[in-house]
């Protein structure tokens, strides 16, 4: 930047920034406080009572991350009771708990941590003293994440999933306002009956239809075809509209998720992978990210038939970011022959989305025709 050296310009960066915050705190100073709208009663005793209560999962991720260096890079570092310390403003918005669930970057994230989130979102919601949920998480599978708990959550409290793009050490780090907003959205009697939600940069957007769409950007969660439910404001929470496509599948006290693996489908591929998977040990159900409306190449079909020769589930879903896959088409590797052979239409549910559905329907039945009713739903 005009001519200086990177670390010239870092120390000025960061000189500016602290500036720039003193130049807040005075100013602040002479300005009338604004109180958020859920704190209205004077006795302050009262005032907090009178606060809804909301319970902070937390996971780990890059709104938990700071820099190490010794390792040279950002790890996930900070509890989830240090997470609500860093906003001192969430005092005048909900009374809040905090259980730790895990604390790992969320490309490590499980089935069974899965399990142990919705379960204890379901106890937790089931008091009548908690008004919400709200699950911090790692970017990276938050989608999937939040469409798991959108399935199996069974009350119509709010399950807020929030996490960063940028980790908590860096200057412009998104996790503080996500939070807040997340935690906002979680109190808001508006909130309930709309599922599992994604709140981030100030956009709210329902669990089955977010999908991370930047490796970078702070706007990264959108709902591409149908838009967010509402917004995270500054002075309050709106919402514009109702997700209508949502369905549950309750979770048993046994019950446990199989093995469901994806294979994309390109230009070239021959059904190999396929193949492969079936060497290697049983797996429970397969979904295929297909080309275009959910096609795939003639030797991906004869492999696919094998997997369902063998009676395993197959999903059909597409790589493509919009659109329902469907059996417009006809020959060899079309839908319409991939459903010849009994194989599932996933909608317009991405890959990783079908996979996290198929898992559940699983737990239910085999049969094609009745997993196609979940897709349908």
């Amino acid at each position: 930047m005009f001519g200086i050296t990177p670390r010239a310009e870092l120390r000025w960066r960061a000189g500016f920034w602290l500036f720039v915050l003193a130049a807040d705190v005075l100013l602040a100073q002479d300005q009338p406080r604004v109180v958020l709208k859920t704190s209205a009663a004077a006795d302050p005793a009262i005032q907090v009572a009178q606060l809804p209560r909301v319970v902070l999962l937390a996971t780990g991720g890059t709104i938990a991350s700071k820099h190490d260096p010794e390792k040279g890079g950002y790890t996930t570092a900070l509890t989830g009771e240090q997470l609500l310390e860093a906003v001192p403003a969430l005092k005048e918005v909900a009374r809040l708990d905090v259980e730790q669930i895990s604390n790992i970057p969320s490309s490590n994230m499980t089935s069974e941590i899965w399990l142990t989130l919705a379960r204890r979102a379901n106890e937790l919601l089931a008091r009548p003293d908690v008004a919400g949920v709200v699950v911090s998480h790692g970017t990276d599978t938050l989608e999937e994440t939040a469409y798991f708990l959108d399935l199996t959550v069974t009350s119509d409290k709010p399950v807020v999933v929030v996490g960063a793009q940028r980790p908590a050490s860096m200057l412009d780090s998104d996790g503080p306002r996500n939070l807040l907003n997340a935690i906002r959205v979680a109190a808001s009697p508006e909130a309930a009956g709309k599922g599992a939600m994604v709140v981030m940069n100030g956009q709210i957007n329902a669990a089955r239809d977010v999908s991370k769409t930047s490796t970078v950007e702070v706007e990264t969660f959108r709902s591409l075809e149908y838009g967010q439910l509402g917004v995270a404001d500054f002075d309050r929470v709106r919402f514009y509209r109702t997700p209508l496509r949502r369905q549950t599948l309750p979770l048993s006290a046994d019950t446990r998720l199989g093995r469901v693996e994806i294979v994309l489908q390109y230009a070239g591929a021959d059904g190999r992978l396929i193949r492969g998977l079936l060497t290697q040990g049983a797996f429970d159900g397969l979904v295929v990210a297909g080309t275009g409306l959910g096609n795939v190449s003639e030797a991906s079909f004869d492999a696919i038939k094998q997997v369902r020769d063998r009676g395993i589930p197959v999903v059909i879903s597409t790589r493509v970011y919009t659109g329902r896959t469907s059996s417009l088409s006809a020959g060899k590797g079309s839908g319409k022959s991939l459903k010849e052979i009994g194989c599932v239409q996933a909608d317009n549910l991405n890959p990783q989305k079908a996979r996290v559905l198929l898992l559940l329907a699983l737990t239910r039945t085999k049969n094609p025709e009745k997993l196609q009713t979940y897709f349908d739903r």
